[in-house]
């Protein structure tokens, strides 16, 4: 099953070629029947439901019908045959027609259906501008996966990431924001510096990042919406690994001014900062837990990178992490249960998660060097980059590790991904 898309544009503004490269025999049928048109004038030129087909496909729970299977193209229920969705055995199918709303905008209307009990599970209509169909069709994709598996889908969210172009002292920088598929890219800053860690706040508005543009590290917040921004720390030493707290009003960071590096929390109302580790060994890149009371960090305090968590108000830090030599860049499933980071034995790193009332580890990743998971809002997928030769690449792995989306810079490397949380309905 592959699916290749190329972008245009300039070399800081363009897309990320997708590729899915592995599938899954186990997932459920689903058949995504093409939309049809039914307004005036030519159709848009965003196919709405190969987007919410690719969607479904890219999650590891579905195995989408190919359009060249589909024989029957019912668009609405009073067309639907059942027995053709039988013998095709699927499990459950979605049709739809998009018409006219007025102003320019256009009403999508879709419903879903469960093939083995031959009934409407759902069906609903979603209206917006004909530029915003992508938008309009991650939304469908969405509602089809919440009312099949019960969980909120997380295919209308966004993506932060880094991109280096050129070589040497040549080399341009940008932090980039595009749709959870790699669509839609647009340039949040340029430097002629490195950029690092991009880390979204809870409502999705800001990103913070480190910048050395000033010389040394600093972290910035930036307003999305605005494109304002501002500076938040620039001590002396390190300045990294910013992270919001889940509510917003705080940003746990590591900073080395007063000796090694330490985990610290700002509060951003105040700007003022609490040491949350006091420890000679190095303590760096914070996550929140989700319910904002404890924080999960890197040290070396054992000798070598590990996990360990420690109240967000400080005290004493446990260890998390016992399975390989190096355990780094955690990344918490919103249900707290998991920790995925980057594991590594030897001169190989790949991207593991730990299941933390078993204690097992699986590995989701195959390179030799992968790191920086970030996961998805609703814990169903997996962002992380990887080495491929001498180039930088993301991947987007369902959590279970069957489905991997590859996402390609056509020139150029792209690392340091981080999913956003949910959009607002």
């Amino acid at each position: 099953m592959t699916m290749l898309l190329a972008f245009a544009g300039t070399a800081f503004a363009q897309g990320l070629s997708i590729d899915i490269t592995d599938g899954s025999s186990t997932a459920d049928p689903i058949a995504v029947v093409p939309f049809a048109f039914e307004g005036a004038g030519l159709p848009p030129e965003t196919d709405v439901s190969e987007i919410v087909r690719a969607d479904l496909a890219r999650s590891g729970k579905f195995f989408t019908l190919g359009r060249r299977d589909i024989i029957e193209f019912p668009t609405r229920e009073s067309e639907v045959k059942f027995a053709t969705w039988r013998m095709l055995k699927q499990n459950y199918l979605v049709v739809g027609r998009l018409a006219d709303a007025g102003d320019g905008a256009l009403r999508v209307e879709f419903e879903l259906f469960d093939v083995a009990r031959q009934s409407r599970m759902m069906g609903l209509a979603i209206s917006g501008q004909r530029t915003a169909m992508r938008d309009v069709a991650h939304q469908i994709a969405d509602l089809v996966y919440e009312k099949i598996l019960g969980v909120r889908g997380a295919f209308w969210t966004r993506i932060a990431y880094v991109t280096s172009v050129g070589l040497g002292q040549n080399t341009q920088y940008a932090l980039m924001v595009a749709d959870s598929d790699g669509f839609n890219p647009q340039v949040v800053v340029r430097s002629r510096e490195p950029l690092m860690s991009p880390a979204w706040s809870p409502d999705g508005r800001r990103l913070a990042y480190v910048s050395f543009e000033r010389g040394n590290s600093s972290i910035y917040l930036q307003d999305l919406s605005t494109g304002s921004r501002e500076l938040v720390s620039s001590q002396k030493g390190i300045n990294g690994g910013p992270a919001f707290s889940p509510d917003g009003t705080q940003l746990a960071m590591n900073l080395s001014y007063g000796g090694s590096p330490d985990v610290y929390v700002m509060d951003l109302a105040s700007r003022k900062t609490r040491k949350v580790t006091s420890h000679f060994a190095i303590d760096v890149e914070p996550v929140w837990t989700p319910d904002g009371q404890r924080l999960v960090f890197t040290s070396d305090r054992s000798g070598k990178p590990q996990l360990y968590e420690v109240p967000a108000s400080g005290g004493d830090a446990s260890r998390l992490t016992f399975q390989g030599q190096y355990n780094a860049r955690a990344t918490i499933c919103c249900d707290g249960k998991k920790i995925a980071m980057a594991q590594g034995t030897g001169n190989v790193y790949r991207i593991a998660v730990l299941d933390r009332a078993t204690t097992t580890y699986s590995e989701i990743s195959p390179g030799n060097v992968d790191e920086s998971p970030s996961f998805a809002p609703n814990g169903s997928m997996l962002l992380y980059a990887a080495t491929e030769g001498p180039r930088g690449v993301l991947y987007a792995v369902s959590a279970d590790g069957r489905v991997r989306q590859r996402l390609v810079l056509a020139d150029g490397d792209v690392r340091e991904p981080a999913w956003g949380p949910f959009r607002q309905r």
